[in-house]
């Protein structure tokens, strides 16, 4: 009797447990099905170049005909990019509405770029065109802004933040080097790999953030909101071979600001500015602004906007100013 009491009693708690284990399992069964459909969803959205606004109603009332477009650095998501410019929407919509380029997840193509660029263009009637390049964004934002002025589409200004000029200012160049291998030898680095990689990266620079901030940039970059592999080894082939002497007498009167940092551990400060003063001696007009106390150093006004503001303020000043009683007033 006593042995099938404990029979019955054993069969209870296998009963229990496997409710609970299955009720657990469906929960996490759901959970994944839902995670992989949004996934999903949203990496079929962000296939196809989009240009994202930056609503603002002052802007868009002062400046119907003028527009700043971000192009955002490497590895960078639409998200942070949006970011950018909303930190420094309070500069920047004193001279135009702002748009920021959302790079296609299938790869970079500047193609792309400059013909969404010609219909943006066409159909807003807009006549003044600013360019920010964050990093090596600036090598993207030569190019197109080359390719639109055979087009008759000149770009006023083009500010170069942090940004390289040959992949020879890019510091730690073996780990490039190994992305742009893999790229072009056809391999595409998958997610666990990657997850290796973006956090080695980080430790790296490790003396610029904290150790949490390092595991959440690193989960960041394997979110479904981050910027695909493919994507990722496309920019960094297109910084390997870029080459800004192709562009040398393309820009016309565009002109050009570099801002950077000196401690900056991604990009060579010395070389990079020296680089664009020497092949564009006539558009490169400031190249002295420092983006000093910036953490981190290289190309970073989403987290250092009060730093970036007064130095764009300066750009637009001296290169873009407003006609004499027009426009909005100054706010850094």
């Amino acid at each position: 009797m006593d042995d099938a009491r404990r029979l019955l009693g054993d069969a209870s708690e296998v009963g229990a447990f496997s409710r609970r284990a299955f009720l657990t399992g469906s929960s996490l069964g759901l959970a994944l099905a839902a995670d992989l459909v949004l996934t999903r969803r949203i990496q079929q959205e962000r296939e196809n170049l989009r240009l994202l606004p930056v609503p603002d109603d002052g802007a868009r009332a002062a400046f119907p005909h003028s527009r700043w477009v971000l192009f955002p650095g490497y590895k960078t998501s639409w998200e942070e990019a949006l970011w950018i410019l909303n930190s420094l929407r309070p500069t920047l919509s004193r001279r135009a509405q702002m748009a920021t380029v959302g790079y296609s997840n299938r790869g970079l193509d500047v193609s792309n770029i400059v013909a969404e660029l010609n219909r943006y263009v066409r159909n807003f009637q807009l006549e003044k065109l600013y360019f920010y390049g964050h990093s090596f964004g600036g090598m993207v934002a030569v190019e197109v802004a080359a390719r639109l002025a055979a087009r008759g589409i000149p770009v006023e200004l083009i500010v170069l933040d942090s940004s390289p000029h040959t992949k020879f200012d890019v510091l730690e160049q073996e780990m490039f080097e190994g992305v742009v291998f893999l790229y072009e030898a056809g391999y595409r680095i998958p997610t666990v790999v990657r997850g290796g990689y973006e956090l080695g990266e980080r430790i790296a620079h490790k003396n610029e953030r904290t150790w949490r901030k390092i595991i959440d940039q690193t989960f960041e970059q394997l979110s479904p909101l981050a910027p695909s592999s493919v994507l990722i080894q496309s920019q960094a082939s297109y910084i390997y071979h870029f080459d800004p002497t192709r562009f040398r007498d393309a820009l016309g009167a565009t002109q050009l600001a570099f801002l950077g940092n000196p401690e900056d551990p991604v990009v060579n400060y010395g070389t990079a500015r020296a680089g664009w003063a020497e092949i564009f001696p006539r558009n490169l007009i400031l190249s002295d602004l420092v983006t000093e106390g910036a953490r981190p150093a290289h190309a970073s006004p989403q987290w250092n906007p009060l730093t970036y503001r007064p130095l764009l303020q300066q750009v637009q000043e001296q290169l873009i100013p407003l006609p004499r009683g027009g426009g909005r007033a100054t706010v850094t």
